[in-house]
């Protein structure tokens, strides 16, 4: 797959671009988690005020 005439640092450049990705995914899940977290609380909240 890899060519030997590819760079070494095209290969380190598209390895740190991978490792960025996998870091927005997470951040994103984080993120949609806890925006669900928050909504139901607020729902919980709005369900029970007196």
């Amino acid at each position: 797959m890899a060519s030997e005439s590819e760079s070494t640092p095209e290969k380190r450049r598209l390895a740190e671009e991978k490792r960025n990705e996998r870091y927005v995914w997470w951040y994103l899940a984080y993120f949609l988690f806890g925006i669900h977290i928050v909504a139901f609380v607020m729902i919980y909240a709005v369900t029970h005020a007196k």
